[in-house]
């Protein structure tokens, strides 16, 4: 009598191969257990181990985008490298406090007498001194004189680097042919200029704005170019591989990625800006808030002249402001 026919060795490991596949409790795997032997593979997808499940650090990311997990932490972030976030008390508290410690400093200085109030007055001598060049007028004239010059000077100078900068921080081409130029020029102080402008363009409105848009231009340019190189080539690499063209990478990936950091570079060059019309108005000037220390100093009125510095820090100190909250909801996907 002949007996079961025996398995060939194909068979025994096909069999074997479907005994792996099912898993203790039954499940899924079942259905690919009872498919055919002819229809599968060693190696098919079936057989793959599932993938071990990571944890996701500060809780699950529900709102981000796929590619705003490429981006990179940046420091300022709420949870960034400066630790812990303030709570809106304490960040406010800590504000007040770096206002008023250097103010009652200057107040108990100035009342001990240790320096001669011709020299330094009191806060009180320079809160009178405001409130009467702000009665007679000329604190807004100046105010106003000196806003119009940085505004013009300032604006024409971001009207020139931040092109110049996106040109060098996505060309290798305009990288070496600007930066030599513009890493020259920008150690030049604006102030040695003054004559030559004076020469150039006389003692009227351009020269003093021409001051303004020397001193902020270059350096503008080369923040501006550092924040467009900081683009992260991922996104780049991913919005190409999606079919999209140089200039949309450009107009949709590079420019609203780097215009926070554009914004911080403008935040930075305009307390320069500041800095440029008082020097552009102490030197043949009519009005301007560096034509009024000027007459100031001249009558040795220290307490006019300290007034004069508060206008311009508050001054600076809201377009500063200004510039931040425009950073903050502008580049807020950001971080």
């Amino acid at each position: 009598m002949s007996g079961p026919p025996a398995r060939t060795a194909s068979a025994q490991s096909a069999e074997s191969a479907r005994s792996r596949s099912v898993p203790p409790g039954g499940g899924p795997s079942q259905e690919v257990a009872a498919a055919p032997t002819s229809e599968r593979r060693s190696g098919d997808r079936a057989d793959w181990p599932p993938l071990p499940k990571r944890p996701i650090r500060g809780g699950a990311r529900t709102t981000a985008s796929p590619l705003a997990r490429l981006l990179p932490r940046r420091p300022g972030s709420a949870r960034g490298w400066h630790g812990r976030a303030l709570r809106g008390r304490t960040r406010w508290g800590l504000r007040a406090v770096a206002v008023l410690v250097p103010l009652a400093l200057w107040w108990a200085v100035s009342s001990i007498g240790v320096v001669d109030p011709t020299f330094l007055p009191s806060p009180v001598a320079v809160a009178q001194a405001f409130a009467e060049m702000a009665a007679s007028g000329q604190l807004l004239t100046d105010a106003g004189a000196s806003l119009g010059r940085v505004s013009a000077g300032f604006g024409l100078a971001v009207v020139i680097s931040v092109p110049l900068g996106m040109a060098m921080g996505t060309s290798q081409v305009a990288l070496a042919l600007l930066e030599p130029v513009i890493g020259l020029l920008r150690y030049l102080p604006a102030s040695a200029f003054i004559p030559l402008l004076i020469i150039w363009l006389g003692l009227g409105e351009p020269s003093k704005i021409a001051i303004l848009v020397i001193g902020v231009v270059f350096f503008n340019t080369l923040m501006t170019a550092d924040a467009v190189r900081a683009v992260p080539g991922e996104l780049r690499k991913a919005a190409a591989t999606l079919g999209a063209t140089r200039g949309e990478v450009l107009r949709k990936v590079v420019w609203p990625y780097a215009l926070p950091g554009v914004l911080d570079a403008m935040r930075v060059n305009a307390a320069a800006a500041w800095n440029f019309v008082v020097v552009a108005e102490l030197i043949a000037a009519e009005s301007g808030l560096g034509y009024r220390i000027v007459r100031a100093q001249r009558f040795l009125q220290t307490d006019r002249i300290f007034a004069v510095l508060v206008v311009i820090g508050v001054v600076g100190l809201a377009i500063d402001v200004g510039l931040r909250l425009a950073r903050a909801r502008i580049g807020r996907w950001v971080g």
